[in-house]
């Protein structure tokens, strides 16, 4: 038996959000619809011009583990942020809700607990700015192989290939799942960091047990504007394979099996932790052997209940809402 049914290793960041107008954004020099990525000096800036500020723990990982231990998976996150005022907040919010958060803040640190201040436009955008600080500092080091030895699934975070430290993490914690029995796999994040990574991730789309990404992250891994192609390919490299589309059904492949997931239109709130949730949704149907086309499904509802609101966490039970459609 495993002690984790899902353990997430990532950047562990505060969200900091607020609403904004596209003429905020134009004047702040903001991109609209992508995750940027800044220095201190920015930050301060961003954050001194924010309005309405929430803040939240965050982090794409950490966001669909702690979607699972909201769905009743038992959970841990490995992330590591300061002995600071925002630091010690995400560690007891994640105890908080029901995660083990696996590493104490760190004393001393030179750098400060991570933090992205994302601004929402009215049609439901969101531009993360983040500054990753401490978090980009994880290493093998913050890796107890029995957390992750004892994961039945595990779930890495693209973006912690920017440094050869997380790289290190991520082979330490797969090498420790896999070796007994556990799943491992990735989110690509963004083609951004597809692009910084190409390489190595086409390594691990082979090696790995099951690879998410949306439809731009795929075409960007395989080099090619045809998203059949790069599937094709993907099909043959790894053993599940996962395309979300924007809007449009989730594609899902496994071996000689493809199905498709359908997506049912919201009109989003905030679009923050869309991929996250589906993450989730998704895992769960994984962990609890939900055939594959369920598991798709509940990825789309579990994303379609967080963009209804503010926020990249759920505020309604979403085992409920699967079970409102006879998912289980």
């Amino acid at each position: 038996m495993k002690k984790y049914q899902a353990v997430g290793i990532g950047n562990a960041v505060v969200d900091v959000i607020s609403t904004c107008d596209d003429g905020f954004l134009s004047t702040h020099g903001i991109e609209k619809g992508i995750m940027q990525l800044i220095e201190t000096d920015r930050a301060e800036y961003l954050y001194g011009r924010m309005e309405n500020r929430r803040q939240q723990p965050g982090g794409a990982v950490a966001n669909t583990i702690a979607g699972l231990g909201a769905m009743g998976l038992s959970t841990a996150f490995i992330g590591r942020v300061s002995d600071d005022e925002l630091g010690r907040y995400y560690a007891t919010s994640m105890t908080g809700a029901g995660t083990d958060f696996v590493n104490a803040p760190v004393a001393g640190g030179e750098l400060p607990t991570s933090r992205s201040m994302i601004f929402v436009s009215p049609d439901g955008e969101r531009s993360m700015n983040t500054y990753l600080g401490i978090s980009t500092e994880l290493d093998a080091d913050d890796v107890d192989d029995e957390v992750a030895g004892g994961a039945a699934l595990l779930f890495l975070e693209g973006y912690l290939y920017d440094k050869p430290k997380g790289k290190a993490a991520f082979t330490e914690a797969a090498r420790a799942c896999r070796a007994t029995r556990g799943m491992a796999g990735i989110s690509l994040s963004d083609p951004f960091c597809v692009d910084r990574h190409r390489q190595d991730f086409r390594t691990l789309v082979q090696e790995l047990d099951y690879v998410l990404g949306n439809e731009h992250e795929w075409k960007s891994l395989y080099q090619t504007d045809d998203l059949g192609a790069a599937l094709e390919q993907a099909a043959q490299d790894s053993g599940l394979v996962v395309c979300t589309r924007s809007g449009q059904d989730v594609v899902l492949v496994r071996g000689e099996e493809t199905v498709t997931a359908p997506v049912q239109e919201v009109v989003p709130v905030d679009a923050t932790g869309a991929g996250d949730q589906f993450a989730a949704g998704f895992l769960y149907g994984v962990a609890t052997d939900q055939p594959l086309a369920v598991a798709g499904r509940m990825g789309c509802i579990a994303a379609a209940e967080v963009i209804s609101h503010y926020g990249a966490r759920p505020e309604r039970d979403v085992k409920e809402m699967f079970r409102a459609e006879g998912l289980i």
